[in-house]
């Protein structure tokens, strides 16, 4: 691909570096690939695949464990020493706005369109183009921290540049096991009325499902807001229920403390009583005479 950038800068560190976690030949990155590989198969059926942009060549050796006539191509000399020795005779230093070595009936291009300057970008889609009519396509809509992401553009870009050449997203097709922000390109004979009417089916289906989903949000946020208002009310009451039952209970140990007061005054009264001279004179009365 071309670039503002000399192939050097796609070199050791930036594939430590600058792709996430180290792009390296990892049980990771394998397995990562190892998926794509296996849903291209699987949904496309494709004799003959271009991986624009191949890095270590990961795809395209998952892609041929598969029986696919799969090849690649980088910029980066870096990277297409590390394809393992079995798929380097697939694989190849050059750039997607040169020739690509034939038709496919797939091209992949995962990640790449950022790095490619502006003025170079619409070429590359031209060319990639030119060279089949259906392609896996994935750049970021938002990574603008990487060096070499020059030409870092929302989703809607691409679609346009890949509409001038008569390449329209397969509306039906979930590329998200790729990246959210993949998309499968076609080349469409339809007229413009069909493609429309795709479109407008599939924007009808996302707005009645953000609707549905908006809906049961606010269904959701209402429901939480009168349980909590709920809440809150049984905690006042009960709070109040505390306060009452606080008060009876300093009322009642009130009762029992002046219960206690008067109790012991009696007692005192009683013993005072018992100790006076008629108190001691009664008794002895009662003694002599036996009186009850």
């Amino acid at each position: 691909m071309a670039s503002d950038f000399p192939a050097s800068a796609f070199g050791a560190f930036y594939f430590k570096h600058c792709c996430g976690t180290p792009y390296e030949r990892s049980d990771q990155w394998l397995s990562i690939f190892d998926r794509i590989a296996g849903r291209i198969a699987a949904d496309m059926s494709p004799r003959r695949v271009l991986d624009a942009g191949c890095a270590f060549g990961f795809l395209v050796e998952r892609l041929r464990d598969r029986g696919v006539d799969a090849y690649g191509i980088d910029l980066s000399p870096y990277a297409i020493d590390k394809v393992t020795g079995a798929i380097r005779p697939f694989c190849r230093v050059g750039s997607i706005t040169d020739d690509l070595g034939g038709d496919y009936d797939v091209v992949v291009s995962i990640e790449v369109a950022e790095h490619i300057p502006a003025r170079d970008a619409e070429a590359a889609i031209v060319n990639i183009c030119a060279h089949t009519s259906d392609v896996l396509f994935s750049s970021t809509p938002f990574d603008y921290r990487e060096p070499t992401h020059i030409n870092v553009h929302p989703p809607e870009h691409w679609a346009e540049l890949f509409a001038r050449q008569g390449f329209f997203r397969d509306v039906d097709y979930d590329a998200s096991y790729i990246l959210p922000w993949a998309a499968r390109f076609r080349r469409r004979q339809e007229p413009i009325h069909r493609l429309i009417r795709e479109y407008d089916r599939r924007y009808w289906e996302l707005l009645q499902s953000a609707n549905e989903a908006r809906g049961h949000s606010i269904e959701a946020q209402t429901k939480h807001a009168a349980e909590e208002t709920a809440r809150e009310r049984l905690a006042l009451e009960m709070e109040q229920l505390g306060r009452d039952l606080r008060s009876r209970l300093d009322a009642e140990h009130q009762r029992a403390n002046d219960l206690a007061l008067r109790l012991n005054q009696a007692l005192d009264t009683i013993s005072h009583m018992e100790r006076s001279l008629f108190w001691k004179t009664r008794k002895a009365w009662k003694r002599i005479t036996g009186a009850h």
